[in-house]
């Protein structure tokens, strides 16, 4: 009988003990729930900044993408005479890193460390286009047209610049009124469409001058010179613009712009491809033929205007 005592006591305690086990789970459950329910109100209400905040860090990234490799190209090509030609490297792989922690961050809130790096891109390239102006400069004859179809290109530290700026903004969207946000005081979405529109027209010269050296011997080498200078006057038109009206014509256009900066990565692949050797000579071919990282930078800037119409169109005092 005793031992029958013990057993069923035990038994009793084991089963408190379970249902214990059980009632702390379902309390941790229900915690979880309610903090994700609250999680997802919060973003219910930013849910347009941080999408377009979001969208501003994927363009970033892929412009710093296409600084990376140009730059890496470009200064192996000159065999990094110049310490300083390491830089953009650092900075670029960087803005790429912190480029994509941003895409995947749903926080309504500014991250001070991505913060930083873009910021520091930004004065940066703006310190590296200055670089690349004297280095033009300095050529025989100064600045001429030999000299600026084959010194230093003058838009490639532009674009980390560009990367910085947005990604700037970005983060700045973030920390801002989910119903009217602003960038150092000017209304989010207008200002992402007027450096995006900027960055597209001085992309389209720098395209225009080194296929202009190509003699554009490809009709397709018209389409980097064609496209994004319509997207540019889109873009423009979206930040001067009037605010309530529907911009599905630049949502479309934009939309191509961005696939053509993609497809062009195939077709300087292509231009590789015709070289001497082929791809089998790529060791040579890749220094010497189109850039394979260039076209991207158009991508990465129709990105950006994408983004900046998340925030007018939802937003139209943004």
């Amino acid at each position: 009988m005793s031992r029958e005592v013990v057993t069923s006591g035990k038994q009793i305690g084991e089963d408190q003990v379970g249902l214990g086990i059980i009632a702390a789970m379902a309390a941790l459950a229900l915690a979880a729930v309610l903090a994700r329910k609250q999680k997802y109100r919060r973003l219910a209400q930013s849910s347009g900044t941080v999408t377009a905040a979001r969208r501003l860090n994927r363009a970033a990234g892929t412009l710093a993408f296409s600084v990376l490799f140009d730059s890496a190209i470009e200064h192996y090509r000159g065999s990094f005479h110049n310490k300083a030609m390491y830089t953009p490297l650092v900075v670029s792989s960087l803005a790429l890193a912190v480029s994509a922690h941003g895409v995947n961050d749903e926080r309504s809130e500014m991250h001070r460390l991505r913060d930083a790096i873009y910021v520091a891109a930004a004065v940066i390239g703006a310190i590296g286009t200055g670089f690349h102006i004297y280095n033009v400069a300095k050529g025989p004859g100064g600045i001429n047209w030999q000299s600026v179809f084959y010194g230093a290109p003058l838009g490639a530290p532009a674009a980390i610049a560009l990367s910085g700026l947005l990604g700037a903004a970005a983060e700045r969207i973030r920390d801002s009124d989910p119903h009217r946000p602003r960038v150092f005081g000017l209304p989010a979405g207008r200002l992402a469409a007027a450096i995006a529109s900027l960055g597209l027209l001085g992309t389209t010269g720098e395209a225009s001058l080194l296929h202009f050296r190509g003699a554009f011997h490809n009709p397709f080498m018209f389409l980097p010179v064609t496209l994004p200078p319509v997207s540019a006057a889109l873009l423009a038109e979206t930040a001067l613009g009037k605010q309530h009206r529907s911009r599905w014509f630049t949502r479309w256009w934009l939309r191509l712009t961005t696939a053509m900066g993609f497809v062009g990565v195939c077709f300087h692949a292509y231009g590789v491809h015709r070289n001497m050797g082929g791809w089998r000579n790529w060791r040579q071919n890749v220094l010497n033929g189109p850039p394979l990282p260039a076209p991207p930078s158009f991508a990465g800037l129709a990105l950006a205007g994408l983004a900046a119409l998340t925030l007018v169109e939802d937003r139209p005092d943004a």
